[in-house]
């Protein structure tokens, strides 16, 4: 099993037919990654079975259709969190 350490920033436009892959990478890049989402407060999502299919997205293309549900999932917990914290 591979522990490096893997992220994937995705972009969802209601307008675009799919989320898009903004950032991705491994090792330091990932933390990187990691470390400005937290520091702009962008929700963290840890899903590593996601995060080693979408890993090898092209950077700014739209995600597999094989990943919509898996994604649409992670976006309306994020979108759930997000009016608890506006309420």
């Amino acid at each position: 099993m591979d522990k490096t350490k893997k992220a994937v920033a995705l972009k969802y436009n209601p307008f675009e037919s799919a989320p898009k892959a903004v950032a991705l990478g491994k090792g330091e890049i990932a933390e990187k990654i990691l470390a400005i989402a937290a520091e702009k407060g962008i929700p963290i999502v840890i899903k590593p079975e996601v995060v080693d299919r979408l890993i090898d997205v092209d950077l700014n293309q739209e995600i597999p259709p094989e990943l919509y549900e898996v994604v649409a999932e992670i976006l309306a917990f994020i979108y759930k969190l997000d009016k608890r914290v506006q309420e």
